[in-house]
C-alpha cells in the first residue's frame, strides 16, 4: 500500500507562488510515475505535471512555464513549484502515484 499526503496550498494573489508538497509513505522506492492532477469546481480531472518511470517529466498545457515538478527520492517527496499563478489555477490539487494511488487533495485559491 501507498499514502500519499499533500500540504502547501492556501490563499495567494494573481502572479504569486506557492510549493505543494506531497510526501508518500508504504511501499514506494521511487518518486518516479508520481505527479499531481487538480479539479477546478464544475471542471473534470486535469493532468497538471508527472514524473514518468524513466525520470522524465511532462506538463498539461496550461501550466508549461510557470509549474515546475521535482522530488526528493530519499524524502519520497514530490514538489509542485507553482509560479505566476492565475485565478484559473484556482482548485484542488491532487497528488497521485502510478497504481491508482491518490491523496486528499489541498485547495488552491487564486483571487485578489
Amino acid at each position: 500500500q501507498v499514502q500519499l499526503v499533500e500540504s502547501g496550498g492556501g490563499l495567494v494573489q494573481p502572479g504569486g507562488s506557492l510549493r505543494l508538497s506531497c510526501a508518500a509513505s508504504g511501499s514506494i522506492f521511487s518518486i518516479n510515475g508520481m505527479g499531481w492532477h487538480r479539479q477546478a469546481p464544475g471542471k473534470g480531472r486535469e493532468l497538471v505535471a508527472h514524473i514518468t518511470s524513466d525520470g522524465n517529466v511532462f506538463y498539461g498545457d496550461s501550466v508549461k512555464g510557470r509549474f515546475t515538478i521535482s522530488g526528493d527520492n530519499a524524502k519520497k517527496t514530490v514538489y509542485l513549484q507553482m509560479n505566476s499563478l492565475k485565478p484559473e489555477d484556482t482548485a484542488i490539487y491532487y497528488c497521485y502515484r502510478t497504481g491508482n494511488y491518490w491523496g486528499q487533495g489541498t485547495q488552491v485559491t487564486v483571487s485578489s
